[in-house]
């Protein structure tokens, strides 16, 4: 092992350890548990409903009839594990590392990228600003995602400030080499858009970078499988400097060279980073899948279908808002969409200033105000985001049946 990196791990001799295990407000404590502050994190992210959707939520290819094509939670897993190396080579925060790798995409919405840009233009009409998954995974684990006390009482998850800098900071899609922490303890909310500020810490910046590296490959893996690759299966040879067709494009193989690599070439000095062949290598790998599969004409069908789903939904839901009947309107839409509109209403529940809060034991943050029409959008955003695939075709089947 390397440990180079052992002078900069997130510990408590670093000068930003108390900032990196700050949480909003204190974490109740039990006299039995051995858990540290960043383990914590990560048994809290394993129990919330948000991680236990990302199985049926799409990465690259929707609804998949082969069983063995990468959906969400899985890439969730490669990151987890990819960073877990990288961190123990270097000799960094292994804990630290697993809690952020396993929360970094709680933000997608249902249809991976397409959804949200589906979302990001919804959010853009309607209330001034884009919606990505990066800042809407932060807001999930700061005010929507509720874990029961010993009392049952519903409340956020309230996770340290390094594993929260770490959601918002993951943005994967980067082209710079040698990345590094930032030295300033920011205010999270002044983050306005993907990739504006590095990481708080080295392993927030680790877990960027694995982000890149799992996903690479794999989409090659599942194109190949899915025979979406067909035509360019030449090209990619020879960008692969493969010099016999029937040699194998795994991706085992080539994260692993992405891993060594980066372990080998990443200093202090230089930050996280490659090789000069590596890292033209992954960016010209990159390319080729932007051209060759996310923009595939195969594909292209089902985003207008997506788009039809996820519009129809929100657009069903603001057609309820009526100030302070807003609650009647949606007993109405009940009638006739009974998943919808009785899901959504209990979604709600959780996050208004109703008079019944003490009978739902909840002990979180009020974030919504039913009469106001920005927040009313808000938390339809929310709601959608928060959905998996086939739940969301469910309710658009039921909006649009009779």
């Amino acid at each position: 092992m390397n440990k180079l990196f052992n002078s900069e791990v997130t510990s408590p001799n670093n000068p930003k350890w108390e900032n990196a295990i700050s949480r909003k407000t204190p974490l109740y404590t039990r006299k039995n548990d051995i858990r540290s502050a960043f383990e914590r994190d990560y048994t809290r992210i394993l129990h919330c409903n948000a991680y236990r959707r990302l199985k049926h939520k799409t990465q690259v290819f929707f609804s998949p009839k082969n069983d063995h094509i990468c959906t969400r939670i899985e890439h969730v897993n490669h990151v987890e594990s990819i960073s877990y190396t990288i961190a123990n080579y270097l000799g960094l925060n292994t804990e630290l590392t697993k809690a952020i790798a396993s929360s970094h995409d709680l933000g997608h919405s249902p249809f991976g990228h397409a959804g949200e840009a589906i979302l990001s233009n919804l959010s853009q009409r309607d209330l001034g600003n884009s919606f990505w998954h990066e800042k809407n995974g932060l807001d999930f684990v700061d005010y929507i995602e509720l874990l029961e006390d010993s009392q049952r009482y519903k409340q956020n998850l309230n996770l340290t400030y390094a594993v929260r800098d770490g959601i918002i900071s993951h943005c994967g899609e980067i082209d710079e080499n040698g990345i590094k922490p930032r030295q300033e303890f920011i205010d999270l909310s002044d983050y306005k858009y993907p990739n504006q500020f590095s990481p708080y810490t080295w392993e927030a910046c680790v877990v960027k970078v694995s982000d890149k590296i799992s996903y690479i490959g794999r989409d090659i893996e599942d194109a190949i499988t899915l025979g979406i690759l067909d035509n360019h299966l030449q090209e990619l040879y020879k960008l692969l400097n493969y010099d016999s067709p029937d040699k194998k494009i795994n991706n085992t193989i080539l994260i692993n060279y992405l891993v060594s690599d980066l372990s080998r070439n990443s200093s202090i000095e230089k930050g996280l980073c490659f090789s000069d062949e590596a890292f033209n290598l992954m960016n010209k790998i990159k390319k080729f899948n932007y051209e060759h599969i996310y923009r595939s004409d195969r594909l292209k069908p089902s985003m207008s279908y997506f788009s039809l789903v996820l519009t129809e939904i929100y657009e069903t839901l603001k057609r309820t808002f009526d100030g302070k009947n807003t609650l009647v309107q949606l007993e109405k839409l009940s009638l006739y969409c009974p998943t919808l509109a009785n899901n959504f209403s209990s979604f709600l529940s959780n996050y208004s200033n109703l008079e019944n809060r003490e009978e739902l034991k909840l002990k979180n943050k009020i974030i919504f105000n039913l009469e106001n029409e920005y927040d009313f959008y808000q938390s339809i955003l929310y709601y959608i985001s928060g959905m998996t695939d086939n739940f969301a075709i469910d309710v658009y089947n039921e909006i649009i049946g009779f």
